[in-house]
């Protein structure tokens, strides 16, 4: 079976459930359970999180199973450690004038 692709549309993390938008299908919504996410520690998404999945039938409609976090693809952007740097500098200047 191929994986397919796409995104979360939103999930809580309270209730552990949330739907996920199949690329090309954004008007068909996929159950997600925080039991089907393959992860490790605590189980959770974040909206706009591209995942990757398999879709089984559910008792009222599609249900995304074996979700995992799809690495950010080509013309998407990554996030960067460096980014980070500046804003921990700022940080300590402002402590620093205090």
């Amino acid at each position: 079976m191929t994986m397919l692709n796409g995104k979360v549309k939103w999930f809580n993390n309270a209730k552990g459930y949330g739907f996920i938008l199949e690329d090309g299908k954004p008007d068909e919504d996929l159950f997600a359970h925080y039991s089907a996410i393959q992860m490790e520690g605590y189980k959770t998404l974040k909206a706009g999180q591209p995942v990757s999945f398999d879709i089984i039938q559910g008792p009222k409609g599609n249900h995304a199973v074996n979700i995992s976090a799809s690495a950010a693809r080509s013309g998407e952007p990554a996030m960067a450690i460096e980014t980070l740097a500046p804003l921990q500098h700022e940080h300590e200047d402002i402590h620093a004038h205090a």
